[in-house]
Parts: structure tokens; C-alpha cells; sequence
């Protein structure tokens, strides 16, 4: 027979943590509303570093998340470690920054891949993606991936109107394995 504390489950908190601010009342409507709010922290870093800045429904920021600290040329980021502030701090928008500690402003493949998947993952939670903006060098030029009609709000479009939608044949459903 086992003890009662053999299984015992622990219980956890995730809370939000406030740090000093650095943001401002403004609101952002242009990248280089964003670049000047976190613009300079992120050129003054030696490795690449990436943020998250939470917006409310009338674009002036909740917060700012340095969710990512990297190599020189390198950041790991996960839609779940980039998004957790934005679902705690009710945000109704965000906005990825990260830099370029070469200058060279143009996105990696790796930048591209993850603001397509934050995009997608953004407009699942509720919480779109309305910019991936990279500074580097000194703060004055930056890259925008909505500028260049690389982020769409909404990223998917639905068929609101259900006698438009194309529906399987029975025969379909019953080949692909029944309805799952």
C-alpha cells in the first residue's frame, strides 16, 4: 500500500509580473511608433533579442515582454513563450520586434517561418499579429513585415455564407477514415 502523499499533484501559479516600464501612453499605429518605444533597448543588445509588445484595443501598449534573449546571430522563439504575456495581460493585439545585431535588417528564413506561424497561431488565440518589425544597427531603419504585405489582418479568410461551403460525399468521409 502506498502513502496518501505518493500521489500527491503540486499546484502551480502563472502570474503576471510587473518590471519597471519603458512604454509610453502613445498609441502605435506605424512601425516606427514601435521602434521608437523599444527601438533603442533592442539596438543597445549584443545578441539578437526578441520582444513582444502587447496593445489594447486602441493600439497604445499594455506592456513589453523581452521574451527571447539569444546569440549574436540567433533567437529562439515559441508562439507559447511569445504570446503567454499577451493572454495575461489581456491584450487585444501585439506586435514582435526583434534585432539584428549585424544591421543587416533583411529576415532570415527563420524570422519569415515564425511570423507566418505567429500569424496563424495569433488568429486562433484572438489576439492578431499586427506587426514583426526588425531594427538593428543604430535605431534609424528598421524592416516591417506588414509594411511589405507580409502580415495580414486576418491572415484566414472564412466562408460566412454556409451554402457556399463545399461539403465532402458520404463515399469522401467513408475513405478518409469516417468523420475525424
Amino acid at each position: 500500500m502506498g502513502k496518501e502523499n505518493d500521489f500527491a499533484l503540486e499546484v502551480v501559479s502563472v502570474r503576471l509580473v510587473r518590471d519597471a516600464p519603458i512604454l509610453s501612453g502613445t498609441e502605435i499605429n506605424a512601425p516606427e511608433d514601435a521602434i521608437r518605444l523599444v527601438g533603442q533597448e533592442l539596438c543597445d543588445m549584443d545578441r539578437e533579442v526578441v520582444c513582444v509588445i502587447n496593445l489594447k484595443a486602441d493600439r497604445t501598449p499594455i506592456n513589453c515582454h523581452f521574451a527571447s534573449v539569444g546569440s549574436l546571430n540567433n533567437s529562439m522563439a515559441h508562439p507559447r513563450e511569445l504570446l503567454k504575456s499577451g493572454i495575461l495581460s489581456n491584450a487585444a493585439e501585439i506586435i514582435l520586434c526583434h534585432n539584428h545585431t549585424s544591421g543587416n535588417l533583411l529576415p532570415s528564413e527563420t524570422d519569415v517561418r515564425l511570423t507566418h506561424r505567429m500569424q496563424q497561431v495569433c488568429e486562433l488565440v484572438g489576439i492578431p499579429l499586427v506587426d514583426h518589425v526588425i531594427v538593428g544597427g543604430d535605431n534609424s531603419r528598421y524592416f516591417s513585415f506588414h509594411e511589405k504585405g507580409l502580415v495580414k489582418n486576418p491572415c484566414m479568410a472564412y466562408q460566412t455564407d454556409y451554402r457556399q461551403l463545399e461539403w465532402d460525399s458520404p463515399a469522401k468521409v467513408a475513405e478518409r477514415g469516417g468523420g475525424r
